[in-house]
């Protein structure tokens, strides 16, 4: 096994050490639960990569959204760029889940759109697992959903070495059956072709080929290629190949689990007639059978997870193998935002079940759909081995398992948590104003936390009348959008940003230095002590940082925040006064929001599109063809990167030369 080996300028600073020591030493005892408590910006993220090296163990992080996977992901990379870091994330980027609505007696056909390239890193992700020792997975809660069992999945391969003598034509087969299609024409991911001697396959989770130079049955050469321009990388004594889906079994198992299918629709189809429900009963005999007939046919059928269980041998009730099962035994886990991660995590199941439960009853599904599910709470938490809860505010459930809480609550840059105050609601706005103006003058932002949507719109409208640069932001607000609202807040194109819950975890906004709360002394998850912490962790990365909260009462929640602010304020200050360090508000790099500064993004794929124009005669329509398929390799690479301005910049001239191709 290759170790772990954090690459890194830094080392451990203010009580990071101790944090990584405690925690490693708990790991060493067998302690299986502990919560790292982490203030914002004391650096929790560089506290478990340098955990991972202590320990020397395959780790597994989950978060409880995309957009925060994505910047552990990258992170994690940096920070292990001689280790295997994966993504594992839902692969739709459009998802509407089979239901059925009884009272309107509406029936809602499933409908999704798959992001290629996450795909492509979720078959990395279990490829690595099935090679490697050394490896981090940075997950969501899509790694509590069912895969093929990791013994299926292990043997469901192809072999090919060179100096073989092989059956072309069952190793052909053998593609077929791991869910690779045949086209001689193109080359894609998921793809195979076959060119006279020689043999091309486009694995479904790798971003170059294999190509298998053949003397009629003996395999002459294997070779590691760039499917689009052909540049050899490197010779192979041999290859294997994995499935090119997730949810893959062997013929042979499938054959063996239509008996069990025919078995549970007779039984279904008599106790649905037994019970008066002859046309629900009609329904699912006509669907099944039309499964049946594919899976016969073909070894697969849309929706064929709904058949899962008795494909792969699962009793009725039995939990599903899921990411967590291709780890080894002895693993590390941290998860991350735990006070959010978890919850998200027990409510998967009941959700799940209530939707699949409508369409088994009506007629849709089979009980067997039921098991195609994801793992309740329990036995998430029975697979794992170590697990840090990791968060600023670790809700009960992480205290009481933990068998300690380690904190960390030093900030190397010496900032402080800001300065908290309680003002009366009334005369607010007339108060929200002053402050903001003094802020703005500073060449500092301001953030106002309100309640309702409703409330954040109108407020937006108000201040704007009185001649302030104003935004808002909700759910509503589409998420490239809510994106270039705060990467123009940190630009300054205005000053103040209203919003609702959605300004708590993951935001790096350094330039706020004023933070309102609005009705802090409502109760509601909103003005719970662990909501109010995380509101005001947004002001802790500037020096001048203050939070208002405007109330007519002390809360439960609003006290505790206080005396914790106050708790976490005083040991900063120890340290800065024993260390002699003067707190310095944080400098970051706009562009960290997504990855670079929109306007650099911009520039850099105009150069790319301009260099890939002048290659091309637009005008010849074969050539602008070729362009428009330049361009799209291209935007995926981009895409592939996380460089999403550069990706849009690409689509949109993508459109543009289509449009003249129609004119």
């Amino acid at each position: 096994m290759r170790p772990f080996e954090v690459v890194s300028p830094f080392s451990p600073a203010g009580d990071q050490e101790e944090a990584i020591a405690a925690l490693a030493a708990g790991i060493s005892r067998g302690d299986q639960y502990q919560t790292l408590q982490g203030v914002t910006g004391s650096g929790k993220t560089f506290t478990m990569a340098k955990l991972i090296e202590a320990v020397q163990q395959p780790t597994l992080i989950v978060s409880h959204n995309k957009t925060l996977a994505a910047q552990l992901f990258r992170e994690f990379r940096g920070f292990f760029p001689h280790n295997a870091v994966e993504y594992f994330v839902s692969y739709y980027d459009y998802y509407q889940p089979e239901a059925y609505v009884a009272s309107r007696d509406l029936y809602i056909e499933k409908d999704a759109s798959i992001n290629e390239e996450i795909e492509r890193m979720r078959l990395s992700a279990t490829r690595s697992l099935m090679e490697r020792e050394d490896v981090i997975i940075v997950a969501t809660v899509s790694c509590i959903y069912g895969l093929a069992t990791p013994e299926v999945y292990r043997k469901m391969t192809a072999i090919f070495a060179r100096g073989d003598t092989i059956d072309v034509d069952a190793l052909m087969r053998r593609f077929v059956e791991l869910q690779y299609e045949r086209n001689d024409a193109v080359l894609e991911r998921g793809r195979f072709r076959r060119r006279g001697d020689t043999l091309e396959i486009f694995p479904a989770y790798l971003e170059d080929a294999y190509r298998v130079d053949l003397d009629w049955d003996k395999v002459e050469r294997i070779r590691r290629f760039n499917p689009v321009s052909g540049e050899i990388f490197e010779e192979l004594d041999r290859a294997m190949i994995y499935p090119a889906k997730q949810f893959v079994m062997p013929q042979d198992m499938i054959q063996d689990a239509l008996v069990t299918i025919k078995q549970g629709l007779a039984e279904r189809y008599e106790f649905l007639k037994t019970t008066g429900k002859f046309m629900e009963a009609e329904r699912l005999k006509t669907r099944v059978e039309y499964d049946i007939e594919m899976l016969t046919e073909m070894g697969y059928c849309p929706g064929i997870e709904n058949y899962s269980a008795p494909i792969s041998g699962r009793k009725p009730g039995d939990a599903p193998d899921t990411l967590i099962d291709y780890l080894p035994k002895q693993h590390l886990t941290f998860i991350d935002e735990s006070h959010v991660t978890l919850p998200q995590i027990g409510a998967m199941y009941a959700g799940d079940r209530s939707r699949k439960q409508s369409l088994v009853d009506y007629g849709f599904r089979l009980p067997c759909a039921l098991d195609n599910r994801p793992l309740r709470y329990d036995e998430f938490t029975q697979r794992l081995d170590k697990t840090i809860f990791v968060s600023a505010t670790p809700g009960k459930t992480e205290i009481d398992q933990s068998t300690r809480v380690v904190q960390q609550l030093i900030r190397p840059t010496g900032l402080l948590d800001p300065e908290l105050e309680v003002r009366p609601s009334e005369g607010q706005m007339e108060d929200i104003y002053a402050e903001i103006c003094r802020r703005s003058a500073a060449g500092e932002r301001s953030l106002i936390l309100t309640l309702t949507k409703k409330m954040a719109e109108d407020l937006t409208t108000y201040l704007s009348g009185l001649g302030l640069k104003v935004r808002y932001i909700h759910s509503e607000v589409e998420t490239i959008e809510r994106v270039e609202i705060l990467t123009q807040l940190r630009q300054g194109a205005f000053d103040v940003l209203v919003g609702i819950n959605l300004l708590r975890e993951g935001i790096d906004l350094p330039e706020v230095s004023f933070i309102a709360i609005l009705d802090a002394d409502k109760i509601g998850f909103l003005r719970s002590l662990t909501s109010l912490i995380q509101i005001i962790g947004r002001a802790a990365r500037n020096a001048a940082g203050k939070v208002i909260m405007y109330a007519d009462r002390m809360s439960d929640a609003m006290s505790a925040a206080i005396a914790e602010t106050e708790r976490r304020r005083t040991i900063q200050m120890e340290y800065n006064a024993a260390h002699g360090i003067t707190p310095m508000t944080i400098q970051k790099a706009i562009a960290d929001i997504l990855v670079r500064h929109a306007a650099e993004e911009q520039d850099a794929a105009s150069t790319s599109i301009e260099v890939l124009k002048n290659s091309y005669n637009i005008l010849v329509p074969a050539q602008r063809k070729q362009l428009v398929a330049a361009l799209n390799a291209e935007m995926l690479e981009h895409a592939k990167k996380l460089e999403f301005e550069q990706a849009a910049v690409i689509r949109d001239e993508i459109q543009r030369i289509s449009e003249l191709g129609k004119a």
